[in-house]
């Protein structure tokens, strides 16, 4: 259902942004709306590093967690994100990065549908400011770094 696409320019080397995206652990200290993440299992395979983990999400009495399994592909610097559990019919996300002289363009598209119908027309409703939100966080956060 809702789905968006977000680009950035950001401040800060590909590889030190990748590393960035890939510490899912440290997501509650400046995500919008992130209240939980556990890594369960991270492993590489080839040029691949994959990731299981939760990120529990919400606000108020609208709190869940979903199951993720991520994996980095090394050889074109692309991070690939699906729903395992959780109240996500369906969850992909891509991130791409690319270096553009001193500065990285990072590319996040998210395509979701949440199983509960009444929360899925109200996260429709809402997701582009959410989205913004949670882009405008990993930016400054990144920056910082």
């Amino acid at each position: 259902m809702p789905k968006a696409s977000v680009k950035r320019l950001i401040d800060n080397r590909k590889d030190k942004l990748i590393e960035f995206v890939l510490d899912i652990e440290k997501y509650p200290e400046f995500v919008p709306f992130c209240q939980g993440s556990k890594v369960h299992e991270r492993k590489q395979k080839g040029d691949t590093i994959l990731i299981v983990a939760d990120l529990t999400i919400g606000k108020g009495p609208f709190v869940d967690t979903y199951k993720s399994d991520v994996k980095f592909n090394k050889k074109d610097d692309t991070i690939f994100v699906t729903n395992i559990d959780g109240p996500l019919n369906y969850l992909e996300n891509n991130w791409k990065f690319q270096e553009q002289g001193d500065l990285t363009e990072v590319t996040f598209d998210v395509d979701f549908e949440i199983k509960n119908k009444f929360l899925n027309i109200l996260m429709t409703k809402s997701f582009e400011f959410g989205l913004e939100k949670i882009a405008d966080a990993f930016q400054k956060r990144a920056e910082s770094l």
